[in-house]
């Protein structure tokens, strides 16, 4: 069973090695400050660093667990016959759950070691290479960091909660199921608890609240920051939490802007017929993009403030500018390794969600479905969840990052009213080329798979 855990792993050494060389590369810039007879004196430096590098490690093991809980319920529905099966001969549920938790464990161990070992690798490179052309001086530093094990630990945790979380559905496999077909549930069964639904109404609510109060406190003191970073945490959360109310009704819309072709309608008809399958696949892109967005809007939203400002006191404001679009570029590379962990995740799912489908696949090559037209339908598909994520990650990511932005007023003296809003266009072209690119690597393999099998063959899987 090990073999449908490829992508597990590697969203799981991924996000161990970034953790491993956020902590091995603050360590090593912390020792330079150090080194250095001007800054050697200060701790201020290694403090930022570490907080930095917390925040970001917090955001790549939230994104692989996101996409690792996704990978087990995708996962555990292609099983459900076999689990029926085995149920059938006596097994437990309990059993079954325990089997899916155990090779969870395994998959973060695996990954979270190779990960460990390749974050290390590479900014010792990094390291060797910058003091080969004299831009790192010579100061001591060990790779032996006992630090490193914290995010490899992190992932292995994740990673097994992840696998208890996405085997929930094993409960509800009955016996007499090893009769039917391992389906997902379609729109018209998939019914999510009113409990959940009402938790992401009350998050929803209450993060909106916080923002709100955080964006009018921010006008007058720094603590707005704080109000508002929790609002839009707790919002968020919400969001996430009732990613099943929202996504299937973007993809609708999304699918109905595909086209008229029997490939479009046929795409938009899969992407909407398994909604649980298509919200799993689109949530982590959803986080990637949203988190992109909301540091990029609320940077740029503040650069132009403080450019306005700057007009009547130049010098108040020397070197903003600068400093802004730095942390910009710093902040995009970093929160865009949970876009590349996301793109895992989808490829994963739609290769997956092919795999299920065999059968029907092979039904509409009996039918006249040529191997081009499979391909253009799983593109479509492909392209309708990028675009959904990528269209309400914006969205959500401007008013996060509007809201961001204007919680910081209070740290800066005539600033512009509420209604300022600052677009980062070069990075939002950045995002919409990066789901453009992202939807064809992702059909590629699917498709792959899809057009390989023969009708005859695909029409007698049992």
């Amino acid at each position: 069973m090990m073999r449908d855990h490829g992508a597990g792993v590697l969203v799981a050494a991924l996000s161990s090695a970034f953790g491993a060389a956020l902590i091995q590369g603050t360590g090593l810039l912390d020792a330079a400050a150090r080194a250095d007879p001007v800054t050697g004196g200060s701790t201020t430096v290694g403090v930022l660093l570490q907080i930095t590098s917390t925040v970001f490690i917090a955001i790549a093991v939230y994104s692989g667990a996101v996409v690792t809980t996704n990978t087990f319920s995708v996962i555990v529905a292609g099983r459900v016959r076999q689990i029926a099966l085995r149920r059938l001969l006596g097994s437990t549920a309990r059993a079954e759950r325990g089997a899916v938790a155990r090779e969870g464990l395994a998959v973060g161990a695996i990954g979270a070691g190779i990960g460990l070992l390749v974050g290390s690798g590479a900014v010792a490179a990094i390291a060797g290479a910058a003091r080969a052309f004299d831009v790192l001086g010579a100061f001591p530093y060990s790779y032996l960091n006992p630090e490193i094990l914290l995010p490899g630990v992190a992932v292995v945790l994740t990673t097994w909660i992840a696998a208890v979380i996405g085997s929930r559905r094993v409960l509800a496999v009955t016996p007499m199921q090893a009769l039917g077909g391992a389906e997902e549930q379609s729109e018209d069964e998939s019914r999510a608890s009113a409990l959940r639904s009402a938790a992401a109404l009350v998050l929803v609510v209450l993060g909106t609240l916080l923002l709100v109060g955080g964006v009018a406190l921010g006008q007058v003191s720094f603590s707005g920051l704080l109000v508002a970073f929790t609002g839009g945490v707790v919002s968020f959360t919400g969001i996430v939490l009732g990613a099943h109310l929202v996504i299937p009704r973007a993809l609708r819309i999304v699918g109905r802007l595909m086209g008229g072709s029997a490939t479009a309608r046929l795409a938009a008809e899969n992407a909407i017929r398994y909604p649980q399958r298509s919200t799993r696949s689109t949530i982590g892109l959803l986080v990637a993009v949203t988190l992109i967005t909301t540091f990029g809007v609320a940077l740029r939203t503040f650069g132009d403030m403080v450019e306005t400002a700057a007009g009547d006191d130049p010098a108040y404001y020397a070197g903003i500018e600068t400093m802004l679009l730095t942390v910009t570029v710093v902040f995009s590379v970093l929160t865009g390794f949970s876009a590349v962990i996301a793109g895992v995740g989808l490829v994963n799912s739609l290769s997956l969600g092919v795999l299920q489908r065999t059968r029907e696949l092979g039904l509409l090559r009996a039918l006249g479905f040529s191997a081009r037209q499979l391909r253009r339908m799983i593109l479509a598909e492909s392209g309708q969840l990028v675009l959904t994520a990528v269209a309400l990650g914006l969205v959500l990511g401007t008013v996060y990052g509007w809201a961001g932005a204007h919680s910081l007023v209070g740290a800066a003296r005539d600033m512009p009213g509420l209604l300022t809003i600052g677009l980062p266009w070069p990075l939002l072209a950045v995002v919409v080329g990066g789901g453009l690119l992202l939807t064809l690597v992702a059909s590629v393999a699917p498709a792959r798979r899809a057009t390989r099998v023969a009708p005859i063959e695909a029409l007698g899987v049992e």
